[in-house]
């Protein structure tokens, strides 16, 4: 499971789509209707959000923004829309992690995809995280 940090935009097709299923999962997780993936560390900081379901929610749509700008047809009604603004943190250390694990991904996945990423020298977030000072987050597995 990755629920990037960095926007979707930034994401190939294979990785936007598997974002929005995985983050379909996360929010079966969030809402205890699954037992699997409970414990898993990208889950970490959603769940310390003041409402972990809305929070996910709000990641979710901005994914679905990213497919409809595509094309896609991501169903909506699988995300509660809402209103409220919901703002998680994510350290400029983790951002800059995130953006390197893509481009390591997309360098054989897809190449063409790497190159437009090789160009970014600011990297945006995705729009629910708001950019912190610090390293790569404790929850994250370095490989």
């Amino acid at each position: 499971m990755r629920l990037w940090s960095i926007h979707p935009k930034y994401l190939d097709p294979a990785g936007l789509t598997a974002c929005w299923r995985e983050g379909l999962l996360a929010r079966e997780v969030l809402c205890g209707r699954t037992s699997g993936y409970r414990n898993h560390p990208q889950l970490a900081r959603f769940k310390e959000a003041e409402d972990p379901v809305r929070a996910i929610d709000r990641y979710l749509e901005a994914v679905w923004e990213e497919s409809v700008c595509r094309g896609y047809r991501f169903d909506a009604t699988k995300v509660v829309p809402g209103i409220a603004v919901v703002r998680l943190t994510v350290s400029c250390g983790q951002l800059d992690y995130e953006f390197e694990h893509l481009k390591r991904k997309l360098e054989l996945r897809s190449p063409k995809n790497y190159m437009r990423l090789i160009a970014v020298r600011s990297i945006e977030p995705h729009p629910l995280f708001r950019v912190t000072t610090g390293g790569v987050a404790v929850w994250e597995i370095i490989r």
